[in-house]
């Protein structure tokens, strides 16, 4: 224990230590230990860069949408090959066949059953 007082006392008596380590504490305290430390705003300014990625990949697809709708409202045309291709829809004299690549098995609980 006497060894322990005598190296603080030494390192006591050498002029600016207490400066020093009061200047290494605050560095601690403010750049890492601190609500509004470095460390956080390092993170903040990351998040930040996120978000303003995402604000501009949103704007280009509000643009990409805003030139769809103006397409629709120039060519009607357009409004009934989405309509078809999209949504299925068709008109009274049509009937419309979906082929999918999907591998589960068709099972009918009625043979030779057909839908209208």
């Amino acid at each position: 224990m006497k060894k322990v007082k005598n190296l603080f006392l030494r390192f006591y008596h050498i002029r600016g230590l207490k400066y020093i380590l009061v200047t290494v504490i605050a560095v601690a305290l403010i750049g890492f230990l601190d609500e509004n430390s470095v460390w956080k705003h390092m993170m903040n300014r990351q998040h930040i860069g996120e978000l303003q990625d995402e604000i501009d990949r949103l704007t280009e697809q509000y643009q990409h949408d805003q030139a769809q709708v103006k397409e629709l409202d120039r060519n009607p045309k357009l409004i009934e090959k989405i309509a078809r291709e999209r949504y299925f829809m068709k008109a009274d004299d049509e009937d419309i066949f979906v082929l999918s690549d999907d591998d589960r098995i068709q099972t009918t609980l009625i043979p030779n059953e057909t839908t209208e």
